[in-house]
């Protein structure tokens, strides 16, 4: 009898919940996130360990740009499946652009956080491409006294490069640019181009003939290449 009636009880609260998720589901697919967040958190509170719920509500977290919700987020997700290497990238991720809002000190002390997230993306998948894209960043941006080093940088450019001549190349320009090396970088996103021959690839090899070699004519002959 207590548990008819218990079952009474709970079968309105899990129709009301699974009602409500469909309603938040469609209104992210249809990319109205602000009404999506409102929905999707009322059936937060019913299911705390829903997967997709959490899901939503991470990457409705990360379009507005709110890093320490979102980090929030993808930390329950990662401890609910620490086998999914997309949640600890992307947790790793929320606390990189967070960093960008604090103070140095205060950035400095989310480093470590951020590697280990970064870091277990690639354990959990070996093949994982922006998670070493994330720490190359990250190692030409740290102090040295912190642990910023070029040779890790090249090491997870090495790595790319193995798994994408692409992004092989465009991390190794990326590499250069950064230390302002733009003859090198030249050359690198030039390769990175000839293989991809995409928006992304032209864009880097414009924007580095435009504002870091100041020649013009280079970057209108490429434009006019890439739109013929």
């Amino acid at each position: 009898m207590k548990k008819l009636l218990l079952l009474f009880l709970v079968a309105p609260i899990l129709v009301w919940s699974q009602t409500n998720f469909e309603k938040g589901e469609k209104l992210f697919q249809a990319k109205k996130y602000n009404e999506a967040q409102v929905i999707l958190e009322g059936v937060l509170k019913t299911k705390p360990s829903d997967i997709k719920t959490l899901t939503y509500l991470g990457e409705i977290a990360a379009y507005q740009k709110s890093w320490v919700k979102g980090a929030q987020y993808y930390k329950k997700l990662k401890e609910l499946k620490p086998t999914e290497a997309d949640y600890f990238y992307k947790y790793g991720g929320c606390l990189a652009m967070r960093a960008v809002e604090v103070n140095k000190i205060k950035a400095f002390g989310m480093v470590d956080d951020m590697k280990e997230a970064f870091e277990k993306a690639i354990e959990l998948n070996p093949k994982h491409i922006p998670a070493r894209w994330a720490l190359i960043e990250l190692y030409l941006h740290l102090p040295g006294l912190l642990g910023g080093s070029e040779s890790k940088a090249i090491s997870y450019s090495n790595e790319l490069a193995v798994l994408s001549p692409v992004d092989g190349y465009m991390s190794k320009g990326r590499i250069d640019e950064y230390f302002e090396r733009y003859p090198a970088a030249e050359k690198n996103y030039i390769k990175a181009n000839e293989i991809g021959k995409s928006k992304v690839t032209f864009q880097k090899l414009y924007n580095l003939y435009l504002n870091k070699l100041k020649d013009p004519k280079k970057a209108q002959e490429l434009k006019r290449k890439f739109e013929a």
